[in-house]
């Protein structure tokens, strides 16, 4: 949990005597600035771990001003004086938002913010600015993930099963995340998009503190190169077979890495031949990982190899469906190259999309940033107590940043929070339903 009185920008805390005198309330609102369409998710998180603290104790207000005077800000004790006669617990606010799973057009509001109690709570609006502009971070992760959902929905349509869909992008993130909290945060939005497979442990405890969901995701024994390699070069096909021997049966599935030497070898002699009657026998599904080369190289030649020896079978669609074996392609993975893959395998070779699968690690939970949807908060209007009047930015040097001006809370919004306390909380189940609903 953070602590609200330090989870803020230094100059925000100078901001108090920054306005304009008359200023009692601000209303600001935050939303994807560019990008094309965009998954709202995460506010609720937000709210839950970093807005219902006690903050208001003698010992923590006295501990704040000393650090932030020593920091070089003035420490805004009589703001937060005030704001423990109005709150118990969290900040002076209320806060308003789009239903988490909604998708936002760019330059939609997702949320909207404001100061309860007057002038002199004005400086908690951009005081939490920092931590809710953070739900930049799983919504962008969520649309990531949502998008990529949406292409491989498509191929399976046109040669498949869309009852798979929700296995064939697996969140192979975890340890490329910046942090534990990262990876929680991002794998949970994953989740929400109705996916069901990660690796990310974290992911499935932030999704049920934070909204009460039940179990979201899951996984399959799955071999990396250590336990292979632990064999040694000479007993590869050991390894091979004690993964069959440990986890194979009816109807499970196993995932074996495989390049650890010789990716052609490990397919055509091994899994092809010497291991074959035991596969089958096993009634167990083999996921073959080859996790490095050039997919549109590698991927089309080993499939070209299991279907000389475990066959296929031709769907109702027209596309083959392997035998015994699937595979799934973990490396490097984002849309692009799952993209290539498909059109590749699905378009050109005629091989169903059921037949792969896709672990996305950093690209799905590191690579977007801030400014890949362009969030940002904005005041919106102001008032003196009586009535509101507009306030807007609108930069001659780039009018991509033009402010929206007026109140934005819209008819589509409900109230969120208020003063440490939350309102309409959603469950995960009915975010993934809305989420789900347009893809």
């Amino acid at each position: 949990m953070s602590n609200i009185l330090f989870d803020t920008d230094s100059y925000k805390v100078s901001m108090q005597e920054q306005y304009a005198p008359d200023v009692e309330y601000i209303q600001s609102y935050g939303g994807p600035r560019k990008g094309g369409e965009s998954i709202f998710f995460g506010l609720q998180d937000i709210l839950y771990s970093t807005f219902r603290e006690n903050i208001y104790t003698n010992a923590s207000l006295v501990r704040a001003k000393r650090i932030w005077e020593a920091h070089g800000e003035p420490f805004p004790m009589d703001a937060f004086q005030e704001a423990s006669d109005i709150c118990n617990v969290g900040l002076p606010l209320r806060i308003w938002s789009v239903d988490e799973g909604t998708v936002l057009q760019e330059g939609e509001p997702a949320y909207v913010v404001e100061n309860v109690g007057g002038r002199d709570t004005r400086v908690f609006v951009p005081w939490a600015e920092t931590s809710l502009l953070r739900v930049w971070y799983p919504s962008s992760v969520a649309t990531t993930s949502w998008r990529i959902r949406s292409l491989i929905k498509s191929y399976l349509e046109k040669s498949g099963d869309v009852g798979g869909l929700a296995f064939k992008l697996h969140d192979f993130g975890s340890r490329g995340a910046s942090s534990s909290e990262s990876a929680a945060i991002g794998g949970m939005a994953h989740l929400a998009t109705g996916a069901m497979g990660t690796d990310t442990g974290v992911a499935l405890i932030r999704a049920m503190d934070s909204y009460s969901a039940d179990l979201p995701g899951f996984s399959i024994p799955a071999a990396e190169h250590s336990t292979i390699t632990s064999w040694g070069k000479d007993r590869e096909v050991d390894a091979y077979r004690n993964m069959i021997k440990q986890f194979g049966k009816p109807g499970a599935i196993v995932a074996v890495v495989s390049d650890s030497y010789n990716i052609y070898t490990a397919v055509e002699e091994m899994w092809c031949k010497e291991l074959k009657d035991e596969v089958i026998a096993s009634g167990a599904t083999i996921v073959i990982r080859p996790d490095s080369g050039d997919p549109l190289t590698v991927l089309p030649e080993l499939v070209r190899i299991v279907a000389a020896s475990y066959g296929y079978t031709v769907n109702d669609k027209g596309y083959k469906i392997l035998n015994n074996i699937r595979f799934i392609w973990g490396d490097g993975i984002n849309e692009l190259t799952i993209g290539s893959i498909l059109r590749q395998m699905v378009d050109m070779l005629g091989y169903s999309a059921d037949n792969f699968a896709f672990g996305m690690g950093g690209a799905l939970l590191q690579k977007v940033d801030r400014d890949t949807y362009g969030w940002a908060q904005k005041a919106c209007a102001v008032s003196n107590g009586f009535e509101w009047r507009d306030v807007f930015k609108d930069p001659v040097t780039d009018p991509g940043k033009v402010s929206r001006k007026g109140n934005q809370r819209t008819e589509n919004m409900k109230l969120r929070y208020d003063c440490g306390t939350m309102y309409n909380i959603d469950s995960f189940s009915k975010i993934q339903q809305r989420i789900l609903s347009v893809t």
